[in-house]
């Protein structure tokens, strides 16, 4: 029942100030958040990679309300890309970005989201990498993948991320598949209706398994975005049914969750991609981790109350 009720504080303005201004908060922040600043994400990104893993690189931020707003997501990214080139990491590190910090939402909508995001994709190009969209609620969907297919047309390798829990996303893993995308397929991590999503946890993951197949079969590279355990060993088993030779799929998993996993893997030969976000708008990512696995929840409470 914890999980709705967190998933709701996401959203919460109120909650947001209450909890990003109490100080016992940051240090538990900490363990999946990179930091605040770009220098904390490169300093991240340089430990992951010297470990032999790949990062994609999130500036926290969504929903925004103001085109000031959503210009200010565009140049994060812009700065993230340039420091990328830079330091030569370009191979090893590529950029997730959710469109709703980029203007999704406001008069203009796909329109204006395209125009703000264009030049972050063109950045990453030169920089030696590449752009994942990620999937917000199911009322974003298709105005993503409208965007993801105007992106597609100059830079293919732009990728999308989709939900198994939305009944959807069969057809969609189909659609993306056939024209050789880039997916990271993810459970999915926001409050949706019955209407569209599935609210039993075993369905849910039925239909990650199901889309995995459509994946691996298909023309595309297959993103397996998850930390259970069961849906590793099923990807690795499916990876070797399909015939997919290394580089031509990947592990993701999130900052600061089942490191010593992400080393295994890695060591086994595997494409292993942590998923680093950073950023002062941290809150509403925070709490739909807490709201992902008890195990996150007990641990933040454990280290308020020790930090209390």
């Amino acid at each position: 029942m914890l999980g709705p009720v967190l998933l709701a504080a996401a959203r919460s303005d109120t909650l947001r100030r209450v909890v990003s201004n109490t100080s016992l908060t940051r240090p538990v922040v900490e363990r999946f958040v990179a930091g605040e600043s770009l220098s904390d994400a490169l300093a991240a990104v340089r430990a992951l990679t010297r470990r032999g893993l790949c990062v994609t690189l999130d500036h926290l931020g969504e929903h925004v309300t103001d085109p000031r707003e959503a210009k200010r997501s565009r140049d994060a990214y812009l700065a993230l890309a340039d420091a990328l080139a830079r330091e030569g990491l370009g191979t090893r590190a590529e950029l997730s970005l959710k469109l709703s910090a980029f203007g999704q939402a406001l008069d203009g909508g796909d329109d204006l989201a395209y125009e703000n995001v264009l030049p972050v994709v063109e950045a990453a190009a030169a920089a030696g990498t590449t752009v994942t969209l990620d999937m917000e609620d199911h009322t974003t969907a298709d105005s993503t993948l409208a965007v993801l297919a105007r992106l597609r047309e100059r830079f293919p390798q732009t990728g999308a991320v989709l939900q198994s829990y939305l009944y959807r996303t069969e057809q969609d893993c189909r659609t993306l598949a056939a024209s050789g995308a880039r997916v990271r397929l993810v459970k999915g991590a926001y409050r949706e209706p019955a209407a569209v999503a599935r609210q039993d946890r075993h369905e849910t993951d039925l239909a990650y398994v199901r889309c995995l197949h459509v994946l691996m079969a298909g023309q595309g590279y297959p993103m397996i975005a998850t930390h259970d355990p069961r849906l590793v060993a099923i990807a690795e088993s499916l990876a070797a049914r399909y015939g997919r030779k290394p580089g031509s799929y990947e592990f993701q998993m999130l900052y600061g969750i089942r490191a010593a996993e992400q080393r295994r893997l890695a060591d086994r030969g595997h494409r292993v991609r942590v998923y680093v976000p950073y950023g002062t708008d941290w809150y509403a990512y925070f709490m739909r981790r807490l709201a992902e696995r008890p195990a996150n929840l007990a641990f933040f409470v454990r280290s308020l109350v020790s930090r209390g």
